[in-house]
């Protein structure tokens, strides 16, 4: 028989964040707290830019954004944000989203499967994700518990599986 596989990959469906980013955009235009305060919430390349006229202001921008972000589904962990900083007379927060798996981090999960998941799994570390196979389904289907329950920095998914 064939070994069972699957992926340990981490990463953010770029249509959710993106309709995310629309229902706070609407939601800041809209809510009276942020009227004449220059609140706004957009992309900025590959980042986001959100802006307003107080420090207060902008870290409640970011609320309403990670607010957003829970109700589509999208891991708090996957959302990299920075400290409010001056620029003129705005504050400004730079946040990213995470996308792939860190070597740093692909290391750790690997020792935690070696350390405390069943003996018969293998994995390997494949670029930004990580591969695990194993004889028996049922040992794979423990270590997606384990995983699940362990305490990582970053939001992982499973795909792949076979």
């Amino acid at each position: 028989m064939a070994d069972s596989s699957f992926d340990i990959v981490s990463k953010v469906d770029k249509m959710e964040a993106d309709n995310a980013l629309h229902q706070a955009q609407k939601e800041i235009e809209q809510r009276y707290d942020f009227k004449g305060v220059g609140a706004s919430i957009d992309w900025s390349g590959e980042k986001l830019l959100m802006k307003a006229s107080s420090e207060e202001r902008v870290k409640a921008v970011l609320d309403v954004f990670q607010s957003k972000l829970v109700k589509r589904g999208i891991s708090l962990k996957s959302l990299d944000a920075g400290d409010p900083f001056a620029s003129g007379k705005e504050y400004r927060i730079e946040a990213s989203l995470k996308n792939g798996i860190e070597q740093e981090q692909a290391k750790k999960i690997n020792k935690i499967i070696r350390d405390e998941g069943p003996k018969s799994i293998k994995s390997q570390i494949q670029g930004d994700e990580l591969r695990v196979s194993s004889k028996s389904r049922d040992d794979l289907q423990e270590l997606i518990a384990l995983l699940k329950s362990s305490d990582l920095d970053i939001d992982i998914q499973f795909t792949n599986y076979r």
